[in-house]
């Protein structure tokens, strides 16, 4: 173990995240009667250029007017290169009730990007007298953004969380698809005369997930585009949960109930971790540091694996 050890992430619940357009108010409270973990309302991509005071205008009244329980609410800016971005940040924490828990950074490419928003943030929060502060989610959706994502992990201690966005990024990798999520057609293999679809995004979601666990920060897989496939987005989200993504966004209701059941762990997956843990306790107090269970041998490395599932279980089940 190095040293310095990896920072635990923040203790919440992440396995869904509802998207909706800042524009579309009438959908505000059906979000918040959601199973979802964390709620994402959208000053960006799905609000046209000539509405975006208008949502702004609704997303701050709904901090004050809905009823969010206790999802974690989080409102996606403007892109950094637009001149929507500041007034964004300036408007919703000027403004905005401290229901706000955080806001989502789209198209982040360099730590400098972090920094350039904390300030901001920082400023108006003094200025307003705010107490809570704001936490930060970022999105990697551009070549850039997955060549420096260990710097940006680290720019600021109010990253909590991490996000891929699919479209943007194979459209910044000059990829040849237009899916969004998924394994794709043309990159097949034929193997002993089967084709085989492997995932064209392995090597992203594992540098996130990397430097995601390295500075603390909750490695969240983002959208699937085939909304009417259950299950494609089902096997997708197993994939990128077995590469240590904690949840998925949702960009339909219907996508939540998936995400949570795939990133939350079964009651069998809880027992056997129980079981580990007990095995190992009783292996440590003979001075053991291994030991058998179930015929496998077990010890320090699979005790840690164990706590990981009854803590996301346990993290669940307070929610």
């Amino acid at each position: 173990m190095s040293f310095r050890p990896q920072p635990s992430p923040p203790a919440r619940p992440n396995r869904s995240q509802l998207f909706g357009p800042g524009s579309r108010s009438e959908l505000f409270e059906k979000m918040a009667a959601s199973a979802a973990d964390v709620i994402n309302l959208d000053l960006e991509d799905s609000v046209a250029p000539d509405d975006k005071d208008k949502a702004r205008a609704n997303i701050i009244a709904a901090t004050h007017e809905v009823d969010w329980g206790d999802k974690y609410f989080s409102v996606r800016i403007n892109g950094l290169d637009t001149p929507h971005w500041y007034r964004d940040v300036v408007d919703l924490l000027e403004n905005a009730s401290d229901r706000l828990d955080q806001i989502m950074i789209p198209m982040v490419g360099c730590g400098e990007d972090i920094y350039a928003v904390d300030a901001l943030v920082t400023a108006v929060e003094r200025a307003k007298g705010r107490t809570k502060p704001i936490s930060f989610e970022v999105i990697i959706e551009t070549a850039a953004g997955l060549a420096h994502v260990e710097e940006i992990a680290a720019a600021s201690p109010r990253l909590q969380a991490m996000s891929l966005g699919y479209a943007d990024f194979a459209a910044s990798m000059g990829m040849a698809t237009t899916g969004i999520g998924g394994t794709q057609a043309n990159y097949y293999m034929i193997h002993e005369g089967q084709t085989d679809y492997p995932d064209p995004w392995h090597y992203a979601v594992s540098a996130i997930v990397a430097a995601c666990r390295t500075h603390g920060v909750l490695p969240v897989d983002g959208p699937f585009g085939d909304f009417s496939d259950e299950d494609a987005y089902i096997a997708h989200a197993r994939r990128v949960a077995t590469l240590g993504m904690v949840g998925k966004w949702a960009i339909h209701p219907k996508q939540v109930k998936l995400a949570n059941e795939v990133f939350s762990p079964s009651e069998e997956a809880v027992a056997e971790a129980r079981e580990i843990l007990a095995a190992m306790e009783e292996a440590k107090a003979k001075g053991l540091g291994a030991t058998t269970w179930k015929g496998k041998l077990i010890d320090i490395a699979s005790m840690k694996q164990a706590e990981v599932i009854v803590r996301q279980a346990e993290l669940i089940a307070g929610r």
